[in-house]
């Protein structure tokens, strides 16, 4: 039996303070979040002990810090107190880090778009200070000596006039008697001064994960729980016609079937409704609905084909679509005539496939319902289930497992919701387990998307006019039915922002009608985006007989900061400010991965080759140089990856190493073999064999990571690495075969001599 521990602020509260503790309280902003948690009432005292707790000092030295992030391999529940550690000058080997449920007083736990450190550096560094200063000052308070006097050195207060000296742990009750220091009080530590930040540590799960202790979301029990399987509606949109359970209920172990109801139109994170079997035991469960008989109503989307669909949006990419940025006069400069070099892009609809499939266990009861589920937004859990079941939000506590892996399929709730549903039905605890070929036939696909590109070259093959439309399914189809055109948030993704020196610049956007649901998937928009741009960058050096570099840079410019304020450019909800597009730093990145790769003392031969490709996505620049070796029969290996990232201030560097290298894998297996297909409205893939990912022989075989030394503030690392690698193992493959790649996956190419 395994038990699933969260604590709760309010657990941690009382565990510490009953065992002598100081809490401590981290200011998160906005103001108004401080305002809402004081009148609501909490176990926070607003003149001590401040909304948003992540820090607590115990009596026997003990360190708890409060992880509001979900852990899926990201070290976000280890990066994130980390900073806290660093700024209370707390000894790692006395943290303690507990797993926060959803709440609202935590500020945003979505973990997702690459920005938990970039949105919470403030945050961690003001809850360490803050505990730093209030352990000084009780110091100071026994002592009789002035605060400025003392210092912290690793879990201790020392005063160096005297040499005395204080561990956290015996200076935690009286420092609990001291008001909460303004803000404006508080000292952070030098650069020179950090024990962890820059440096990293280990992922603090390491040794569970290693040793099978580590606890997922399949690993949650609770007493009287029963399992679920869910037969679900084929098309999307359809519903139950009709059903025959009686052979299911043969089944050893079944209990009952439950029919759930089908969503109301926008689906957002709503259950897709069908037929749900409970049984004592996930094979009692997945047996009985295979013996399920059901007629289906498929509805209106019965009668999509990607094939047909893919056809429909290449032609929508190649007509005049709604203007996104616009920049000299395109159409005058293709009007004067010269070289014209027109290409199109196509991407398919792509799965996640991440290594844990959706599970979730809900427990309903009077009125309330308790959640265990592997997901990255436990706060769009309690809202997505407190309608779901028509409760309050409050009445609703997620704690959360660790994830098997998320890529932005776990922060979308419907596989919990269908869980607090059934056991609202049920009446007693129900655990949803998602087989794999669910998780593939019913997922939020990233979309399908189309992209036409074309530019008239000078004499020295530099474009003087650069037009490129795109024609993807919109996330916010899921939001609203009406949907087709793309969001702010999704155009920006390398498509508002094409980082080029060019006299004529258009940018559009065409129309979309999703069938499917759609959703963000690892680096989302900027997967097609970037492809297209960076694979059109390198035809058109070809074109110019240039080398791809040295085409690239000039493309780029000089050093400068790119004028995106007419263009409704979100700027990955960051201050563009802080956060400007700075094509100084995009050039540097490409010049190290080129420089790291040996890129001008290649030598390009038949069957090898390297490409090079560059983007900023999540406010991060990155480059990656691939090497390609292809076979006279097609056959494709990846010696050698280097990739450059300026993220601003890194954390955690071997994490971050970490997640470009991981990239290069993800962007393998999306590159070779990435392709959901659709007909009569059903997914047609299913599992592994039809929707592979990457094997270890055909990911790359070494994947360097050059991170670069920077003073901005910290950006994005999840998913950044994904975008440039893409486009770069393309143009290799080009280099290596004279074959250009315009449409994935690379399996739909034949790439033999």
């Amino acid at each position: 039996m395994i038990e699933i521990v969260n604590v709760s602020r309010r657990g941690v509260l009382q565990g510490l303070m009953s065992a002598g503790a100081l809490v401590i309280a981290a200011r998160f902003y906005p103001e108004s979040l401080r305002a809402e948690t004081a009148s609501r009432g909490t176990h926070a005292d607003a003149a001590t002990l401040h909304a948003n707790l992540f820090v607590g000092v115990n009596t026997d030295g003990i360190v708890y810090l409060v992880a509001h992030r979900s852990e899926m391999g990201t070290t976000s529940r280890t990066s994130l107190p980390l900073i806290v550690a660093d700024e209370l000058d707390a000894d790692w080997k006395k943290v303690r880090i507990e797993q926060a449920i959803g709440d609202a007083r935590y500020g945003s736990q979505n973990t997702d778009g690459s920005h938990s450190i970039r949105e919470f550096y403030p945050a961690m560094r003001e809850a360490g200070a803050t505990a730093r200063l209030m352990l000084v000052q009780a110091a100071a308070q026994q002592w009789s000596v002035p605060a400025s006097e003392c210092h912290t050195d690793l879990h201790t207060v020392v005063h160096p006039k005297t040499g005395r000296k204080a561990g956290y742990g015996e200076l935690a009750a009286a420092a609990s008697k001291l008001p909460v220091p303004k803000k404006e009080e508080l000292q952070f530590k030098t650069r020179g001064e950090w024990r962890y930040v820059g440096k990293g540590m280990p992922s603090y799960d390491l040794e569970d994960l290693c040793t099978g202790k580590a606890g997922f979301g399949m690993d949650a029990r609770v007493d009287g729980m029963v399992y679920a399987s869910i037969a679900r509606p084929p098309v999307f949109g359809g519903k139950v016609k009709s059903y025959d359970d009686k052979a299911a209920l043969k089944v050893t172990g079944v209990r009952q079937t439950v029919a759930i109801d089908p969503f109301q139109p926008p689906p957002a994170f709503q259950p897709l409704g069908g037929v749900a079997v409970i049984a004592d035991n996930t094979w009692a469960a997945m047996q009985g609905r295979r013996k399920l008989q059901i007629t289906w109503d498929h509805g209106a989307n019965e009668s999509y084909n990607s094939d047909q669909f893919k056809k429909e949006l290449q032609e929508t990419a190649r007509k005049p679509g709604k203007l996104i940025r616009n920049e000299g006069d395109v159409e005058a400069a293709f009007a004067k005539g010269g070289k014209v070099v027109e290409a199109d892009y196509y991407v398919p609809l792509l799965a996640h496939a991440s290594m844990e499939p959706p599970v979730a266990l809900a427990d309903f009861r009077d009125g309330k319902v308790t959640i265990w589920a592997p997901t990255q937004d436990p706060q769009g859990v309690q809202e997505t289930v407190a309608k779901a079941v028509g409760i309050a939000k409050e009445n609703v506590t997620c704690h959360v497992t660790l994830l098997g892996g998320g890529f932005g399929r776990k922060s979308k709730a419907d596989f919990v919701a269908e869980a607090a549903v059934l056991s609202k039905k049920v009446g007693r605890p129900v655990k949803v387990v998602w087989s794999r070929e669910d998780d593939i036939q019913f997922d939020y696909y990233n979309a399908v998307a189309a992209m036409y590109m074309k530019a008239a070259l000078d004499a020295n093959g530099k474009p003087t006019a650069w037009l490129q439309r795109s024609a993807f399914t919109p996330i916010t189809s899921i939001f609203d039915v009406t949907a087709v055109y793309g969001a702010p948030r999704h155009l920006q993704q390398g498509w508002t922002d094409v980082p080029f020196d060019i006299p004529n610049l258009r940018v559009e956007n065409g129309p979309a009608k999703p069938a499917v649901r759609i959703g963000w998937l690892r680096a989302v928009a900027n997967i097609y985006h970037a492809f297209a741009v960076q694979s059109f960058t390198d035809e058109l050096a070809h074109a110019a007989g240039r080398d791809p570099l040295e085409y690239l840079l000039d493309l780029i410019g000089s050093p400068r900061i790119l004028n995106l304020k007419d263009t409704n450019y979100p700027n990955y909800d960051a201050s563009y400010e802080a956060y400007p597009f700075d094509t100084g730093r995009l050039r540097r990145v490409a010049e190290i991965a080129a420089e790291k790769s040996g890129w001008r003392n290649r030598k390009p031969r038949k069957g090898i080759g390297w490409g090079i490709a560059v983007h900023r996505s999540f406010l991060t620049y990155a480059a990656s140089v691939v090497q390609v070796e292809v076979s006279d029969k097609g056959e494709i290996r990846i010696p050698r990856v280097d990739t450059a990232v300026d993220a601003g201030l890194v954390v955690n560097p071997e994490s971050t190493r970490a997640q470009f290298e991981g990239a290069a894998v993800f962007g393998t297996s999306i590159a070779r073999t990435g392709e959901i297909t659709v007909k009569d409205g059903a997914v047609e893939q299913s599992n592994f064999d039809d929707y592979p990912v990457a094997r270890i022989d055909e990911a790359p075989l070494h994947t360097n990571v050059y991170i670069v030394d920077s003073s901005a503030p910290p950006a994005g690392v999840g998913e950044p690495g994904v975008p440039p690698f893409i486009p770069a193992f393309c143009n290799a493959i080009f280099a290596a075969t004279g074959k250009r790649v315009r449409e994935l996956p690379l399996s739909r190419n034949n790439l033999s001599a």
